[in-house]
């Protein structure tokens, strides 16, 4: 009887030993992603991930957030690699020791979108920081993402241009959404806001929405791909932070991003930069 006890102890415990490797290596083939709401929306990365799931064998959580709601996440080692489009916080980010190996990766433009009254006539305006001095002039309604995410640095960073501070005006609203949400808000409203070109193609047909102003430098829009530091926090899957970065830099995940949207929309909706450097961009 004690025999047969010892036994089935030791049956118990063997599978319980294999049923955690087993969990482990579950853990260990999956990663998380903390990334921007537009990589989301503009449908990049629905193609993109299965691709990286296939050639990698891991599974990736995706977490569409702002980039700096994706940045605190890494402060706190709640994702494992970040793709972000907030170029100072993002400085700031590795400088403080939380992300390595910051990787360029693409980028697109913003645009300031509103409705085809332009009623703020902003689409005559010289640069993007005099348009939105007139729709304070204007008083016109504008919708602010109100996030901390890249968009949201972005624009506060116009207003800045601008030397104006619209907090607390009655015509400047924050929406608290991400930025598909946010471009149907001004819709539904008939206001003016900050959008990535990418994602406002991508949901455009949706929307009563004109693009009034772009091309402008301020306006360029650049995302770096980051691996969360595994000094600071041990426990993340820095192997597999480490691929998926790799992977967002090769040359062929470059390759499908340069024709991303070409079929659809007749543009790509962005363009790689592997390689490159930050400062060359837009010119």
């Amino acid at each position: 009887m004690k025999k047969a006890l010892c036994t089935l102890l030791a049956l118990t415990c063997i599978a319980i030993g294999a049923a955690g490797s087993g969990w482990a290596a579950e853990a260990e083939k999956s990663i998380i992603l903390a990334t921007t709401t537009s990589t989301q929306d503009s449908g990049l990365l629905d193609l993109l991930i299965p691709a990286f799931e296939k050639k990698s064998g891991y599974f990736v959580k995706t977490i569409a957030v702002g980039s700096g709601q994706a940045m605190m996440m890494g402060e706190k080692g709640e994702a494992d690699v970040l793709l972000v489009h907030s170029p100072a916080a993002e400085e700031k980010f590795v400088a403080d020791g939380f992300g390595i190996n910051r990787r360029l990766v693409m980028h697109n433009d913003f645009i300031v979108v509103g409705p085809a009254g332009d009623s703020a006539k902003i689409k005559t305006a010289p640069s993007t920081a005099e348009a939105f001095k007139s729709i304070s002039g204007a008083k016109a309604l504008f919708l602010s993402r109100g996030d901390n995410s890249g968009t949201h640095a972005k624009e506060k960073g116009i207003w800045k241009t601008a030397q104006i501070n619209p907090e607390g005006q009655p015509w400047y609203q924050q929406t608290g959404l991400g930025m598909g949400q946010t471009l149907n808000v001004a819709a539904e409203k008939k206001g003016y806001t900050l959008a990535d070109r990418g994602t406002y193609l991508a949901v455009k047909k949706n929307l009563n929405l004109e693009i009034l102003k772009e091309g402008d430098a301020i306006l360029l829009n650049i995302y770096h791909v980051i691996e969360v530091n595994p000094a600071k926090w041990p426990k993340v899957n820095s192997p597999g932070a480490k691929a998926f970065a790799d992977f967002m830099v090769s040359a062929e995940t470059q390759g499908t991003i340069r024709t991303f949207g070409v079929d659809k929309y007749g543009a790509p909706l962005f363009f790689p930069d592997a390689g490159k450097k930050a400062e060359d961009l837009g010119k």
